[in-house]
């Protein structure tokens, strides 16, 4: 008795605590439909590779297209965790209501062995024994029957018991064959990286004055907005620079860049994209627990997530910042500007230009977060209201 009724406060507590039975299920829904996305990139990168002109679009859109197996590796994780999640509650569940509905017929069967325990031919010497045998017999032949349907009821209860150690043994497998997913594909990507860095290995110069300008541009910088005003100005500057005549091309070479310049979308929003796989935990404008006010999206993220550019551009800064740890900013067309902070490593140079999905670094282990801002001419957008 006592240890029942223990194991049904202990299962109680542990079903009241941590997320909700519901909270699991979203979890386990948005995890697979990040799963689904990224492979759906994933195809689109590899048939852009197949049909790529030249040898550096090849690589590049190789690399992001194994970036994005790699975070449908991480969903695919994640999603195998939230389920076994989802199993464990139902058990807990399961193991509540087989203790519920064993204690009243464990204590009726207790009783009636107490009671058959006197002798029969204690009734021929006791009159009243007698009775009281009637009695018992006429109590045996109504309690019986939903003895026998209360233990029917209990072997259903231990069949789907043994069902869910079943799911949960699949969602155990699942999550080791991602796991053992994930390390292959990194060790792919870390590969390609390092021949992609041999190959650039030419433009060692060039990336150098890159890095010294954005150096300079942090030094002078008093904050991370000035920062980026700073980067938006400079590369405002570059454009405009661009624009400018230059020598005539005789007929048929060159195609007029100017115009193909001009003539871009400068509209990234139907083209926009999370920088990584998680759950986003702060919104735009959203107070903190600090008492910051969100100036973007705050992802939680499963430690050494890979993180890749949100749309195409060129990278202004990549290094360390003044409290932010690593940050990443990006220049796109349009004088879009996307900010990413918070990250353990990045893996790309100041200069580089990266394709959408490009992987350009990875998240920590002590803090699992990401933060991605996305401004356009200084002003910042609402990304959310952008990826729906």
């Amino acid at each position: 008795m006592l240890a029942i009724g223990a194991f049904c406060a202990a299962s109680l507590t542990a079903q009241t605590s941590g997320p909700s039975l519901s909270e699991q299920q979203r979890a386990l829904v948005s995890a697979r439909e990040q799963s689904e996305s990224a492979r759906q990139r994933s195809d689109a990168l590899r048939r852009q590779a197949d049909t790529a002109s030249n040898e550096a679009d090849r690589v590049a859109s190789e690399a992001a297209a194994l970036a994005a197996r790699i975070q449908a590796s991480e969903a695919d994780i994640r999603a195998a965790r939230a389920r076994i999640a989802i199993v464990r509650r139902l058990q807990q569940q399961l193991r509540a209501r087989l203790a519920e509905r064993q204690e009243p017929v464990v204590r009726l069967t207790a009783a009636l062995q107490m009671m058959t325990r006197k002798p029969t031919a204690l009734a021929l010497v006791e009159p009243r024994s007698l009775d009281e045998l009637i009695y018992m017999r006429s109590i045996m032949s109504t309690v019986i029957p939903e003895i026998e349907r209360r233990t029917a009821s209990l072997r259903n209860e231990v069949k789907q018991g043994e069902k869910l150690r079943a799911q949960s043994d699949r969602a155990i497998a699942s999550l080791n064959e991602s796991q053992q997913r994930l390390k292959e594909r990194r060790t792919q990507l870390a590969r390609l990286e390092a021949n992609e860095r041999i190959t650039a290995s030419q433009f060692a110069d060039d990336a150098g004055l890159e890095q010294d300008r954005a150096l300079a541009l942090g030094e002078e910088a008093r904050d991370i907005l000035d920062l980026m005003d700073q980067i938006r100005e400079s590369g405002e500057v570059r454009e405009s620079l661009a624009d400018l005549d230059g020598p005539l091309l005789r007929p048929g070479q060159g195609n007029d860049q100017r115009a193909s310049r001009k003539s871009k979308d400068p509209a990234i929003a139907n083209a926009y994209r999370l920088p990584v796989v998680g759950d986003i935990i702060t919104g735009l404008g959203e107070i903190s627990n600090s008492g910051y006010r969100s100036r973007g999206l705050t992802i939680a993220v499963d430690p050494n997530a890979q993180i890749v550019a949100p749309a195409a551009g060129r990278v202004a800064f990549s290094g360390r910042y003044k409290g932010y740890g690593n940050i990443l900013i990006i220049e796109h067309d349009g004088g879009w500007t996307s900010l990413i902070t918070n990250m353990a490593t990045t893996s790309v140079e100041e200069g580089a230009k990266v394709v959408q999905g490009a992987p350009v670094g990875r998240s920590g282990n002590d803090d699992p977060t990401v933060t991605v801002e996305l401004r356009r001419n200084g002003r910042p957008i609402d990304i959310a209201a952008l990826i729906g």
